[in-house]
């Protein structure tokens, strides 16, 4: 088994996900992380986008999600995204993590997060 990654870190999209009312009112951004498992050798023989995963078009993909329809949970966004990535052709596995560095917590912090993986075929 090839167990190349591909990883994005860092995309920040505004959303509007939350148990809260005023969260879904006022919104806030997200950070999402992804990285892909895959076999990357296709890719690098032809030296071709056609034959890997283009990451500007799928960070394109994952911002339409965040900035889609709100839910209450982290873990639902979660397994949107890695869902939605699984579907890509040459994704074996992913493993998700969305931050929430502004969620509604009385104290201080520096971020929440909450990480999945999800591989292709399982359930």
């Amino acid at each position: 088994m090839v167990d190349d990654e591909i990883t994005l870190t860092g995309l920040r999209v505004f959303g509007r996900h939350g148990v809260y009312e005023e969260e879904r009112r006022v919104g806030q951004d997200f950070v999402v992380d992804v990285t892909l498992h895959l076999d990357t050798r296709p890719a690098a023989r032809s030296d071709d986008v056609a034959d890997t995963v283009h990451y500007g078009e799928m960070a394109e993909q994952i911002a339409a999600i965040v900035d889609g329809e709100p839910v209450n949970l982290l873990e639902t966004l979660a397994a949107r995204i890695a869902d939605h990535l699984l579907t890509l052709e040459r994704v074996d596995r992913v493993r998700v993590t969305v931050h929430k560095p502004g969620a509604p917590i009385r104290l201080t912090f520096d971020d929440v997060t909450v990480s999945i993986e999800r591989e292709r075929g399982a359930r």
